[in-house]
């Protein structure tokens, strides 16, 4: 005789196994066993004539200052004219000097149209100048450097974080796109990197030097098309994410206390604030 606990247990084991099947399994390959026992599945020479430096190839790098007009993107055209650049990664960023309240942003008109011309129309541009030469060769990969900023709570950060989930939106529907021209494009949407506009003086085991995080961001490409690049930064995510199903009141209550902290230490610092440097370039790679 079926009983209603039986089907309740029944129903219940089933939608674990979907979980697991649809949400754990994955994780642990797309952040562990894909990555570091597979490596980069995408042959990168194979893409065009640019490629990684990794692979012992040739590189340029186009450092422009992003938050400058629309003739910033005619000389770069200018510059890659007649390449067949098969990487291209928007390393592009440009934050607060430190946790602000978005009424309390100095300088807060120019500060707001260059922190969105660096961090959104840079990233569509660069796209928009690169990626006709993947399509016309069938071939390409595009890396988006976006932040964890972008989907986890991240208060006294507003516009830049809601910048970077800009990032991750346009590289997740532009995947699907081209994917029918054998473009591969990934969202990279890393945590706390010892760079200068971190303020990260020292690395560590969470906040990875550049290297660390480029060579482990790297092993990646071919398993998921988003990724925090990091797996420290995929157990901070998890955590993070974990605690606001939990109880979301209290997720936010820890971020904006940890937020507010750290503007309090860096207010005592400087009584100057101004916007971060925007770590500004556009990676394009090729083989010699």
């Amino acid at each position: 005789m079926v009983t209603t606990s039986s089907v309740l247990g029944s129903t219940s084991a089933v939608l674990v196994s979907l979980f697991l099947l649809r949400k754990v399994f994955p994780w642990i390959y797309q952040n562990l066993i894909g990555p570091k026992v597979f490596g980069c599945r995408i042959n990168l020479k194979k893409t065009g004539e640019w490629a990684q430096t990794e692979f012992k190839v040739r590189t340029m790098v186009i450092a422009a200052d992003f938050t400058k007009g629309a003739e910033i993107y005619e000389q770069i055209q200018q510059q890659i004219e007649n390449m067949e650049i098969g990487v291209l990664v928007n390393n592009v960023g440009m934050s607060y000097s430190n946790p602000e309240y978005l009424l309390g942003l100095p300088d807060y008109e120019k500060l707001i149209n260059n922190l969105l011309s660096c961090n959104i129309l840079s990233v569509t541009r660069m796209c928009q100048l690169v990626m006709p030469g993947m399509v016309k060769r069938h071939a390409g990969v595009v890396i988006n450097i976006s932040s964890l900023s972008a989907v986890i709570p991240a208060p006294l950060l507003t516009v830049y974080a809601a910048s970077k989930a800009f990032m991750d939106k346009f590289s997740e529907d532009l995947a699907s796109e081209y994917a029918k021209h054998n473009i591969v494009v990934q969202s990279v949407l890393p945590g706390p990197v010892a760079t200068n506009m971190s303020k990260i003086r020292k690395s560590s085991w969470m906040a990875c030097s550049p290297k660390v995080f480029a060579n482990s961001a790297i092993s990646t490409l071919g398993h998921t098309r988003k990724t925090t690049g990091y797996f420290p930064h995929a157990l901070l995510e998890l955590s993070i994410n974990a605690l606001s199903f939990i109880s979301p009141r209290l997720a936010e209550k820890i971020t904006i206390n940890t937020m507010q902290n750290i503007r309090a230490r860096a207010m005592k610092k400087s009584t100057t604030r101004s916007s971060a440097p925007a770590d500004s370039t556009a990676v394009l790679t090729a083989s010699s």
